[in-house]
């Protein structure tokens, strides 16, 4: 059996943006802002173009085009996205032994063990490939000994690429990148940390683990160790969510009490039967 880990991180780029230049190419190239309004609400997504300016995923929309007043706004379309989420999500079904969804756009394949038989890049390489192939949408993946690598690797291949970091050179990696590049490390942590003068990753590997426990306690542990890119994380095996649903329907209001209870224990009896 295989002793080295082989986590592959995935990520579509811009995925949201990505799928709406499918089906409108003259968006290619051009700064595009998702929300649902230009003056309320929040970015969902952006393209690379417009986050030059400054845009990125979660600020308000206001500030968004504030900041690149020329970009093109678009309301997104659930039903696509999901749709190319499925078509992804079948083809590293069919080609990986483990994987797990994260979310919409986001994956963590498990290709431990496939080193006897392919070389893991290739293989990731190949399903990357693929999904470009089929889906034509960018795509970009990190592969690590863990999860947290993995997914660093990714943000530094991006856009559109892919990094392999070998075994033993995860530390030589992480050295020179700013210590928010941690998933996970927010942002008042950060700060503390800067108190110190520690402000790359190199810095915080240089630092003894007693000192980090001492300040930041159980988290000065984690810090340590991702700082050295220890992450015991398993891939959890994907499977959909199963929702159900019934309803019931009055054709006039109803303030009485009993009847509202009635009927709904007879809704959760008739979902029980379901499940």
């Amino acid at each position: 059996m295989s002793s080295k880990r082989y986590i592959m991180h995935i990520d579509l780029d811009s995925f949201f943006v990505s799928v709406e230049r499918l089906y409108d190419p003259s968006l290619i190239g051009k700064p595009v802002i998702m929300s649902g309004s230009a003056q309320r609400g929040v970015v969902a997504s952006c393209s690379y173009e417009a986050r030059k300016f400054g845009v990125h995923s979660g600020m308000s929309s206001r500030d968004a085009f504030k900041l690149c007043p020329h970009a093109i706004s678009v309301r997104g379309n659930h039903e696509r996205y999901s749709d190319y989420s499925r078509r992804v999500t079948k083809i590293i079904d069919e080609m990986v032994p483990l994987y797990q969804k994260a979310s919409v756009d986001e994956f963590y394949i498990d290709l431990t063990g496939t080193d006897r038989f392919y070389d893991p890049y290739q293989l990731a390489t190949q399903v990357r490939q693929r999904i470009i192939k089929e889906t034509k949408l960018p795509i970009s993946f990190g592969l690590a000994s863990g999860r947290t690598v993995a997914k660093m690797a990714t943000n530094r291949a991006k856009p559109n690429g892919q990094l392999f970091v070998p075994h033993g050179s995860e530390m030589a990696f992480l050295a020179p990148l700013p210590i928010s590049a941690i998933p996970g490390m927010g942002e008042s942590t950060c700060k503390k940390i800067y108190a110190y003068g520690i402000e790359k990753i190199g810095d915080l590997q240089k630092v003894q683990l007693r000192f980090l426990e001492t300040v930041f306690g159980k988290n000065g542990i984690w810090m340590y160790e991702k700082a050295r890119g220890v992450d015991y994380g398993e891939v959890v095996p994907h499977s959909d969510r199963k929702s159900i649903s019934t309803e019931c329907t009055f054709h006039a209001n109803v303030a009485d009490r009993r009847k509202l209870e009635s009927t709904l224990v007879s809704m959760t009896e008739e979902l029980s039967s379901k499940l």
